[in-house]
């Protein structure tokens, strides 16, 4: 077996056993794999893995930052505007700085402008570990949607400071004003960018009302917004995020069933693909890092990356726990007084703050060389101490958040499931109202609408008892019984086909689209 067909094998054995082990332990697979990620590249017998860093951005980042803007709650985003901007942008920059100088400071060797691209690079959050845990405790949702906010926006931010600090090292120059510059036509132009694709995009799935072909446009989205971006200039991160969200606001209005059913599961899947890939990728490529940093030794590699970790963490405390009620003081209208937080909040959000994928990529994307042909300094240093940092907010923070959630008893308090029982309810209402403007269609009938209208009213008055927790609590009982026994029902349907298809009366492809559309019931049911 050659070096690549093990490679291909030691990565689908170890994203399938690492996930499974993680939803074994119940914890988030980031963590996990981050874990495991480290462990792998010192198994014997892997091969030595070597990514080019010009593809790695342009492979790994569109598909990660475009699924995650799709699902994004737009209104949330909006709400909280302002909070997401300084967060998004000054704190990025302010923890950038802090990291740079506790790098300079600490390590022998490390340059100012090696020190700021490592800053750039450890400086912008990856929510999915902290939102997975969040919404496993009922966490308020708007603070869920800020932290995948920002974990959306300040990638643009950390990316264009990563491109002016590698160029500093590469070229040997910077400059604050073009720097500066950069950042605000390249945050422009990356808005006016996505806003085209994501218009073109939604235009075109628009008219195509096969799935297949909807979902593969889809996926070439965040590709056909991040590279034109990135190729004139422009922020290419904000150009595939902004594409996103504006897909995500106009695709239920224009998209087929089929396309969102099917859409939303390989999106689902991509994303866990990518996060596993690039955590395990970084893990075979541990050993070569570790033969780099032959000049320092065990200690001294811990105390840097645990130095390193400690100022991202401890910047974002002192942000969170500073910035916000320097606003407070400067700010008093009744609108900035209705987004205030309480301390257990804040520090839940300060405390969520992990690295992950992103930074792996970028870390991954630092050329090899500068312009007078020796090596990028540091650069292997910087990688492991991304990683390092990485490691220790999504273990460390990730493993003491749950606690946190639940020493502090920051939940939703029933708000977000209260807003759900009335969408139910409002919905409901329309399907009846849609039912009596049919009943004097000509090619309706009486007893179809009757059956229907029936069953939208129950909906109705069973949402109606769940939203008053002093009504009857017999719809509910009433509602688990009829899905019982639906299971049951939709359970004897399958064994009866498969029998069919093991008897030679039922093809296999007539089964599995029968089956199709049974599964395609159940999966409606909440049980």
């Amino acid at each position: 077996m050659g070096e690549a067909e093990i490679l291909i094998a030691g990565l689908l054995v170890a994203i399938a056993g690492l996930s499974a082990l993680a939803r074994f332990l119940s914890l988030p697979y980031p963590i996990v794999l981050v874990i495991g990620g480290a462990l792998l590249g010192f198994v014997p017998g892997l091969p030595e893995v070597e990514l080019e860093p010009e593809v790695v951005l342009v492979i790994f980042l569109p598909p990660l930052l475009y699924g995650a803007s799709i699902y994004s709650n737009f209104t949330d985003l909006k709400d909280s505007l302002r909070g997401l901007t300084l967060n998004a942008v000054a704190l990025v920059l302010v923890t950038m700085c802090a990291v740079a100088v506790a790098a300079h400071t600490l390590i022998p060797g490390m340059t100012w402008q090696a020190a700021f691209v490592l800053g750039a690079i450890v400086s912008p959050t990856d929510p999915l570990a902290a939102a997975t845990i969040m919404r496993r405790l009922n966490a308020p949702r708007r603070l869920v949607s800020a932290i995948e906010g920002e974990g959306l926006f300040n990638d643009a931010t950390a990316l264009v400071a990563y491109r002016l600090a590698v160029a500093a090292v590469v070229a040997g120059g910077f400059s604050l004003a073009e720097a500066g510059t950069e950042l605000v036509l390249g945050a422009i132009g990356g808005v006016l960018i996505g806003l085209v694709v994501g218009f073109t995009a939604a235009e075109i799935r628009r008219r195509t009302p096969d799935a297949q072909v909807s979902v593969t446009l889809s996926l070439l989205t965040g590709y056909a917004a991040f590279v034109p971006a990135d190729v004139i200039g422009v922020s290419g991160v904000l150009a595939t995020v902004t594409a996103g969200i504006y897909m995500g606001i106009r695709g239920p209005k224009v998209l087929p069933v089929r396309a969102r059913l099917q859409g939303y599961f390989v999106w689902d899947i991509l994303d866990f693909i990518v996060n596993a890939i690039l955590f395990v990728l970084i893990g075979l490529q541990l050993p070569i890092i570790v033969d780099g940093l032959s000049g320092f030794s065990a200690g001294e590699l811990c105390l840097y990356g645990f130095v390193v970790s400690i100022a991202v963490a401890g910047t974002r405390l002192l942000w969170f726990f500073s910035v916000p009620y320097l606003i407070r003081l400067l700010d008093r209208r009744a609108t900035q007084r209705d987004r205030r937080v309480d301390p257990g909040s804040r520090l839940i959000a300060a405390w969520s703050g992990m690295r992950g994928a992103v930074s792996l990529a970028v870390a991954l994307a630092i050329p090899l060389t500068i312009d007078s042909g020796e090596a990028f300094p540091n650069r292997d240093l910087i990688i492991f101490l991304t990683f390092a940092v990485i490691f220790f907010t999504l273990v460390v923070q990730g493993l003491s958040l749950p606690y946190l959630l639940r020493r502090l008893g920051v939940t939703d308090g029933g708000e977000d499931a209260g807003e759900e029982v009335r969408a139910r309810i409002v919905a409901s209402n329309a399907a009846i109202a849609k039912i009596d403007s049919l009943q004097d269609e000509e090619w309706t009938r009486d007893g179809t609408l009757d059956r229907m209208r029936r069953y939208y009213q129950y909906r109705e008055r069973r949402f109606a008892a769940r939203a008053d927790e002093s009504e009857d609590e017999s719809y509910e009982e009433q509602s688990l019984q009829y899905q019982q026994i639906l299971q049951l029902v939709f359970g004897a349907q399958r064994e009866a086909l498969i029998r069919m298809r093991s008897e030679g009366s039922l093809s296999n492809e007539a089964m599995n689209r029968i089956l199709r559309e049974i599964d395609l019931e159940e999966a409606r049911l909440e049980i």
